[in-house]
């Protein structure tokens, strides 16, 4: 087809996507898929990637591919600081187990990572937090824990990704999913708020404030788009755990980061019905990552449902549909779903991201749709 002035590499995406989440564009919508997946496994693995991309950088390729990212290595702008009566250790234990301690006036903590064969990312041998005494160590270490902002990261990451999409940054996950993400495991972080829960909602408590000092540098920061990133699965988090615990810290970091006038989601990438009726409390502006049938557990029309015409969807088109498993066809179809349903409030994108065995060609695919949507509301 011809270009069109509204075609994605015709747009200063930086600019549009921050356009489209303050509602500046008429309707228009972003092509916004995360492809590090795609990138890094195959990275890690070996394996060759398909022309032209073997001759790319990962910024190449989406200039190449004439879409959007969303840039959360802005993430590396934002330091924390730990007190200076923290003495911070590392040692390599053997050829994959690495160790790090934190000593502290009220204790030691310690944990270890192992280098897995398979993944770029360690996995945890050893939790950070393991018990009552741990969870004290951790919460005087959020108590005295402080943030800071590092502009020359900003302005070489700003650089880098010139006119590909706007900062992004995702904040430290709340309460309840930084132990079972981050710091205890699921299955003990369960156990522990049941039997010492006094030492678990200090250590919340620690951690709301902590946040709350990231909130100050945040809003004084450039950056406007504001994530949680908090893998939202309620699996593992029931719709009581969600309003003792999350809702309300929720609720007061949107109150904060609103009040600098910021675009604010969250990431839930699991199952999820049981927790859509709580879309509309939450303070957010959208949700990011929710997954439709047949790969999560609600319909298009539930997720519509729950976030209404107030909030947006950020991704939409789950990631199973970009695999040789479904045909062309089937991505089509849900793409144009997605962008009926939820248009203008979509940031549109993959649920969660195009895996390492999809057809990367495909995201020119949807890329094309968008375009051809966009072309059609300016001309209307």
């Amino acid at each position: 087809m011809s270009s069109q002035p509204t075609d994605h590499a015709n747009l200063d995406l930086t600019q549009f996507n921050l356009d489209v989440a303050f509602g500046r564009t008429g309707g228009r919508i972003i092509w916004q898929p995360r492809i590090q997946c795609w990138w890094t496994d195959k990275k890690f693995n070996d394996q060759p990637l398909p022309e032209p991309y073997d001759q790319m950088t990962y910024v190449e390729m989406y200039r190449h591919l004439q879409c959007s990212n969303r840039i959360y290595e802005f993430n590396a702008c934002f330091e924390r600081v730990e007190d200076t009566r923290v003495k911070v250790a590392e040692r390599q234990i053997n050829q994959t187990d690495r160790e790090i301690t934190w000593e502290t006036p009220v204790g030691t903590q310690r944990a270890v990572y192992r280098q897995s064969s398979n993944h770029p990312s360690p996995a945890t041998v050893k939790w950070p937090i393991c018990n009552a005494a741990d969870a004290r160590v951790a919460t005087w270490r959020a108590e005295h824990a402080s943030w800071k902002w590092n502009q020359q990261t900003y302005d070489h990451l700003l650089a880098e990704w010139s006119g590909l999409g706007a900062p992004t940054i995702y904040m430290p996950r709340v309460t309840v999913q930084d132990l079972y993400v981050d710091t205890m495991g699921v299955e003990d972080a369960v156990f522990a708020l049941y039997d010492w829960p006094t030492e678990v909602e200090k250590y919340f408590a620690a951690l709301n404030e902590c946040h709350d000092r990231l909130i100050d540098v945040i809003n004084a920061s450039p950056i406007k788009i504001i994530n949680f990133g908090d893998n939202i699965h309620s699996g593992t988090l029931p719709p009581n755990l969600f309003e003792k615990y999350v809702l309300p810290a929720y609720q007061h970091r949107c109150e904060r980061l609103h009040s600098a006038g910021k675009f604010v989601h969250a990431h839930w990438d699991g199952n999820c019905k049981p927790l859509l009726p709580y879309a509309g409390e939450t303070g957010l502006d959208g949700i990011e990552a929710i997954t439709p049938v047949p790969q999560g557990d609600v319909t298009l029309e539930e997720i519509k449902a729950a976030l209404g015409d107030q909030m947006f969807l950020l991704d939409g088109i789950p990631a199973i549909y970009f695999d040789q498993t479904f045909g062309p066809d089937v991505l089509t179809e849900c793409t144009k779903k997605v962008i009926d349903l939820f248009a203008p409030r979509l940031i549109l994108g993959i649920s969660d991201e195009i895996s390492s065995t999809g057809d990367i060609e495909r995201v020119r695919l949807v890329g094309q749709i968008v375009d051809d949507y966009n072309a059609a509301l300016s001309s209307s």
